[in-house]
This record gives C-alpha cells, structure tokens and sequence, in this order.
C-alpha cells in the first residue's frame, strides 16, 4: 500500500513533533546577521583538517571535552576568549570565572555572538550555546554561577581561543 500525505496529515505530524520537541528550533535572531557567512559552508572533512580531532568532535559534533583538560582553565590574563572555528570574540577575560567544574566557566556572554538551543541529549532539557557565526557548539548554560548574574557558561576550552589583550 503506497503512503499517501495529505495537507492535514503532515500539519499533525509536524504539531506531533513540535509538541514532543523533536522539532527543529528556529535561529536565534543573533544568528540571522551570520546566515551568508562563509563559515556555515565549511564541509565536515574541512572543518576537521582545519580544527584537529579533539576540536572538531566538540565544536562540530557537540561532543565535550574532559573536565580538567584545557589550559584555558588556568588562563588569567586580560583578553578576550573567541570561537575556534572562527575567531568570532565571545567572553571578555573579565567574566572568567573559577566555577570548580573543570571547564572555563563565565558569567556573562557577547551576546549578539551567541545563538542558543534546547539539549535533552542526556534527558534533561539543558540551554546548550553555539557561536552565531559559524554554529560551533561551545557549552551549556547553567543559572548556578555567582552574582550578579547566577549565570555559568561552562565551556569546553577546545572550543575557544584566548586572545591577550
């Protein structure tokens, strides 16, 4: 028996999908300047020549690095944290932050360089964050950091670059 989708089928599967959130988000609209760039072009073989395995599985793949692993943790000077895939700036040195989880930790974000998501890859819904020019995943958002803001950007340092000021 041959499929046949009618318009109201594929409407109700897709509230199905959107009730069950399974659905793909909409862009944040800090991603909406980012659409034309040259780095949401980049194949999957050229983003790994170009990042190393360890960086590309995180920021290509959303994978997380081990906890006490990345030399930015110890990373104190004044700067400017950026995307790995492209250099876009995304943490002043100024909201780092020692949160103790062993992944570099901030309490604010430039955010105009971020978009965001929802994550339940591990059956809780997380605030997962990617950058907003080339959509490399960077962390999770946490509201257990400390004042004035509660926020934690816990990052995986693999996905940042430290530029010093």
């Amino acid at each position: 028996m041959d499929a046949v989708f009618d318009r109201r089928s594929v409407l109700l599967c897709a509230a199905a999908l959107a009730a069950s959130g399974c659905a793909p988000e909409a862009a944040d609209a800090s991603e909406t300047q980012w659409t034309a760039s040259p780095f949401r072009r980049v194949s999957d073989a050229e983003w790994k020549r170009r990042l190393g395995d360890a960086s590309w599985r995180v920021l290509r793949h959303e994978s997380t690095e081990q906890p006490f692993s990345s030399p930015l943790n110890d990373e104190h000077r004044r700067g400017v944290f950026a995307c790995k895939g492209c250099a876009l700036p995304l943490f002043q040195s100024a909201w780092k932050f020692d949160s103790g989880t062993g992944w570099p930790s901030f309490t604010r974000v430039m955010q105009a360089n971020i978009g965001t998501k929802t994550d339940r890859l591990i059956g809780i819904a997380r605030t997962e964050y990617h950058c907003a020019r080339c959509l490399g995943h960077q962390g999770h958002l946490f509201m257990d950091g400390p004042p004035p803001t509660g926020r934690r950007y816990c990052n995986n340092g693999v996905a940042l670059t430290f530029q010093p000021a």
